[in-house]
């Protein structure tokens, strides 16, 4: 910190101590804070090597005058306020990605958006130039949110492929059909047959996704499907245990569930065990995520991994290159069986 002229308070050291400090001019400095466009390599370390000793701290409203960006980003979450506090997934994403705008020194601004009113406003709020590009998560198909901010030119990037936006959207998803077959798979490989499975909301694109690959894998087994064994739920707990209670009432006989997701699959758990069913020995029960919710669960749950940090960063990466004037990419990270005491 620098001493002022008055009262000897300690002012904020600014671009030119900086400067003065490398040995560089003030445009040098700009130049390496702004991206370190034609400035030589022996300067741009003078200069951080500056910016460390003065404790020089960037003013980002006085850059976004200049550059015409916010230099922060939003991470939009288009689902009711407590799902954010009940589902861990939604903050372990949140984490991830925060710690990968950091390593860029950009801030990330929550915003949650759980009914028609929010949304609109939250679209005003991005449309307003108030972020540079938007972390969309948990978009339902009809939620407006996504094609508005695409057709603003908001830079944007969904966690799931957006339904019914195809390729001018960019996303980054989990494998969400291979990793419901490798768990359909392995139910199968313990001598199940009566599978039943407790869906995601059908108009979201894991909750599509991983009924695909369920009925896939028991198609190409010769297994005959069996609508009474698929029900739908919520990715909440709730939703959960109704949809075990509902499976219980249609197929008494049944002697595995895939669940898509751990947190349901936790509701699932406490019918089960309500019912007198035993797992594994009476149904095996498969989770999807691999969120804390799966070894917090009893038994801890077989699940499918979800590459959480590497969703994050992708996202990350993707939306900072779509700032730079990138066009729209999709990137879909492979998942993994991981195997515990419910199967």
């Amino acid at each position: 910190m620098t001493m002022s002229n008055t009262g000897g308070r300690r002012r904020p050291p600014t671009i030119h101590d900086v400067a003065r400090e490398a040995g560089v001019s003030r445009g040098t400095v700009s130049r390496v804070l702004n991206g370190g466009h034609y400035v030589s390599p022996a300067a741009a370390q003078a200069v951080e090597a500056a910016i460390r000793k003065t404790g020089y701290v960037v003013n980002r409203h006085a850059r976004s005058l200049i550059t015409g960006r916010s230099d922060s980003v939003g991470f939009l979450l288009t689902e009711p306020q407590e799902r954010f506090f009940e589902d861990p997934n939604f903050n372990v994403l949140l984490r991830g990605c925060t710690q990968a705008l950091a390593a860029h020194d950009i801030p990330l601004l929550l915003m949650l958006a759980g009914t028609d009113d929010e949304r609109r406003r939250i679209t005003r709020y991005i449309t307003a130039g108030h972020v540079d590009g938007v972390l969309l998560v948990s978009s339902h198909s009809g939620d407006p949110v996504a094609e508005e901010l695409r057709a603003a030119g908001v830079p944007l990037v969904a966690c799931g492929k957006p339904i019914g936006l195809g390729s001018k959207v960019s996303y980054v998803a989990a494998d969400d059909r291979d990793g419901a077959r490798d768990m359909v798979r392995h139910l199968l490989a313990l001598g199940r047959r009566r599978i039943g499975v407790v869906t995601g909301p059908l108009d979201t694109p894991g909750g599509v996704e991983r009924l695909a690959g369920y009925r896939e894998v028991l198609a190409e087994a010769g297994v005959e499907a069996d609508e009474r064994l698929v029900v739908s739920g919520d990715y909440t707990r709730a939703g959960g245990e109704a949809g075990a209670e509902r499976l219980l009432a249609r197929a008494p006989g049944m002697d595995a569930v895939f669940v898509a997701s751990d947190l349901m699959a936790q509701g699932v758990l406490t019918a089960l065990h309500r019912a007198g069913r035993r797992v594994p020995e009476d149904i095996a029960v498969g989770g999807f995520d691999d969120s804390p919710a799966a070894v917090a669960a009893s038994p801890e749950l077989t699940t499918i991994r979800q590459p959480w940090d590497r969703i994050s960063s992708e996202m990350v990466r993707v939306l900072l290159a779509q700032i730079g004037g990138e066009d729209p990419a999709a990137v879909i990270l492979p998942t993994e069986l991981v195997k515990r005491a419910s199967t």
